[in-house]
């Protein structure tokens, strides 16, 4: 299938009016909606920005490839936007974007069409190409451009070969499997040919797995760059010299990686110990071991503790002890909520949170001995603490039990994962829970429950100033998951307080942003006001990522003036003695506080007006 197939004059827009990311990605999602490539332009949006909050799409070199796969699309299609002033769409090289392809591709798309997009991404990459597109006077010459190309590059995915000895080998992967896979690895052919390097790259696309490695070729490669923003297969590189980066990587640095692999500068990868892709190298752009762990537990773990929490709110509406049949309040509905959130959902949370922690450390035979960790911290009264050492342990543990059984012959390699790794993970995982763990984490826990309860005003307003703080400090980055985590531990050790005053300061800067492009309207640009519209439903959902894009534009005003309304949000809330039971909902469980709801939305209202009088004395008059 051609690109000029799935591109047409009806999707491109040679002088886009937008001036911001959002406003560009919702003028182009217009355009194929008016194209009738659409069949839910809502849903098709949700789609591109889940892909957006994975990382930008903004590759450099003025190029952004927004894009999605979604049911949304009735029929796959390209959009094409040129700004001849370009706009800040958050790219990888910090410049604004000229050329936007909107790529719109079916849930179940099927290979003809995956590759013909791949194939529009490759393009990109050849400088010459670009500059045809922004000088193209009609949509015709874009088209034009688009069909040349296409006739010169047909047998571009062969593997560069050159007269080296040096073999490197490479993979490439994004979430989606659509632009970036491809682009990293046009990006390394290509500099790899200007070295005089043989390279072969294998793709791990929506279509499949490209050009894959062979066993023989593994075996022979001097090292192997893995640029991936999704899990590849790799037991087949054990022992080889491998460079694991972010696929944005492969785009940006591909002289870099591929010097650094002829260099063998990195570590020997060692399919039984996880902990290896933690040693080595590292860039500036990837997390530690121990974040990466956490934060698979903690994703993993939300919706149960979400759904699960937020229904055992609900049942409160009915009286804080109508679940109970012995309780005069009792009410059937509530029961029956209050079972099915915390009973269920709400019991899963913390064998969960352990079992994928442990899966993140030690892949999938770390995921049973941790679930069964996990388990015994809830039951055993270790609660959230338990359950994160559980996780923790229970990796290691199998790490180590990995190590232990690899001088096995190679005979019993098969009943390694079935029966050695769960069974004496399990046993070991459930030992040291029991008699090391258990009693003394609940010994701590219960010396924290009953010091917060016996904080005077004082240290409580003090504690509510630091976790609303937190929540917008970097605004769903590290520091707010760690105030969001401990208010959860809270919750589950039965303290609503503190809680509380974390989604008060999660939910202000959202607001108190939108409350300032409202009042103070000189000092921002046309579509920052109308993101500021967004961002009050953004901010009464408790999204606190809706202040992002104004953070990112002006940190130096924006950040600490979010940070002191939240500050003062969390601190209402405990001066105001409010409890929150629900870990989540925004506006939604104000009334089911524990305390007055009104003051609890007092709080909020107090922070967002701090927020958005301080963003709008310290951000300068804009002149369109």
């Amino acid at each position: 299938m051609k690109i000029t197939e799935l591109l047409t004059k009806e999707t491109i827009i040679l002088d886009l009016q937008a001036q911001a990311k959002e406003t560009v990605i919702d003028e182009l999602i217009d355009k194929l909606h008016s194209a009738g490539k659409l069949n839910n332009k809502e849903d098709y949006k949700k789609a591109i920005l889940a892909r957006e909050s994975q990382s930008t799409t903004g590759i450099g070199e003025g190029i952004a490839i927004p894009h999605a796969k979604t049911n949304a699309v009735s029929e796959p299609a390209i959009a094409f936007g040129r700004s001849v002033q370009g706009i800040d769409y958050e790219s990888l090289d910090g410049n604004h974007a000229h050329l936007f392809f909107m790529i719109a591709a079916y849930e179940n798309a099927n290979n003809d069409h995956l590759q013909t997009l791949s194939r529009l991404s490759s393009f990109l990459m050849d400088a010459e190409f670009r500059t045809k597109l922004e000088s193209a006077s009609t949509k015709e010459e874009i088209l034009e451009a688009i069909d040349l190309k296409e006739k010169e590059m047909e047998a571009e995915n062969d593997p560069v070969v050159s007269s080296s000895r040096q073999q490197i080998l490479a993979v490439t992967a994004c979430p989606t499997g659509i632009a970036h896979t491809y682009m990293a690895a046009d990006s390394l052919k290509a500099k790899a040919k200007v070295m005089g390097v043989n390279l072969k790259v294998e793709t791990n696309g929506s279509s499949g797995i490209k050009n894959a490695l062979t066993k023989k070729e593994i075996e022979e490669a001097d090292a192997i760059i893995v640029a991936a923003d999704k899990q590849v297969d790799m037991a087949r590189f054990d022992g080889k010299h491998v460079i694991q980066v972010p696929v944005a990587q492969g785009i940006r640095k591909p002289k870099e990686l591929i010097q650094q692999a002829l260099d063998q500068d990195a570590p020997v990868y060692k399919s039984n110990d996880s902990s290896s892709r933690e040693t080595g190298n590292k860039t500036k752009n990837e997390r530690s071991g121990f974040y990466k762990h956490l934060m698979s537990g903690v994703s993993n773990m939300l919706p149960f503790v979400v759904g699960g929490g937020i229904l055992i709110a609900i049942s409160f509406i009915f009286g804080i002890k109508a679940f109970d049949p012995k309780d005069p309040s009792y009410h059937p509905i509530a029961e029956a909520l209050h079972t099915i959130g915390g009973g269920n959902a709400f019991a899963l949370m913390i064998p969960v949170l352990a079992g994928f922690i442990a899966m993140s450390i030690a892949d999938r035979p770390g995921f049973a001995p941790g679930m069964v960790g996990g388990l015994m911290a809830a039951t055993g009264g270790a609660g959230f603490l338990g359950g994160l050492i559980a996780g923790f342990l229970a990796g290691y543990v199998v790490i180590g039990l990995k190590k232990l059984f690899s001088t096995l012959p190679n005979s019993l390699e098969g009943i390694k994962p079935v029966l050695l790794y769960p069974l004496f993970g399990i046993l070991l995982t459930g030992l040291i829970m029991m008699f090391v763990v258990i009693d003394p984490v609940k010994a701590l826990n219960d010396v924290l429950t009953v010091w917060l309860k016996g904080m005077g005003t004082g240290n409580l307003v003090l504690l509510g100033l630091i976790l609303g703080g937190m929540m917008a400090v970097d605004m769903g980055g590290p520091i707010n998951k760690a105030a969001f985590t401990f208010g959860i531990a809270m919750i589950d050790a039965g303290n609503y307080a503190p809680h509380a005053a974390i989604m008060a300061g999660g939910m202000v800067p959202p607001l108190g942003l939108a409350l300032s492009t409202t009042f103070f309207k000189k000092k921002y640009t046309k579509a920052e006001r109308e993101a500021g519209k967004t961002n009050y439903i953004m901010g009464a959902s408790f999204i606190t990522e809706g202040a992002i894009p104004f953070a990112a534009a002006d940190p130096a005003r924006v950040i600490p003036a979010a940070i002191i309304g939240s500050a003062v949000a969390g601190a209402l809330s405990m001066v105001f003695g409010i409890g929150l039971p629900a870990p989540h909902g925004g506006a939604f469980v104000i009334p089911i506080v524990n305390g007055n709801p009104l003051l609890y939305a007092a709080a909020i209202v107090i922070g967002s007006i701090v927020t958005a009088t301080i963003a709008g004395m310290l951000k300068k008059e804009i002149k369109e």
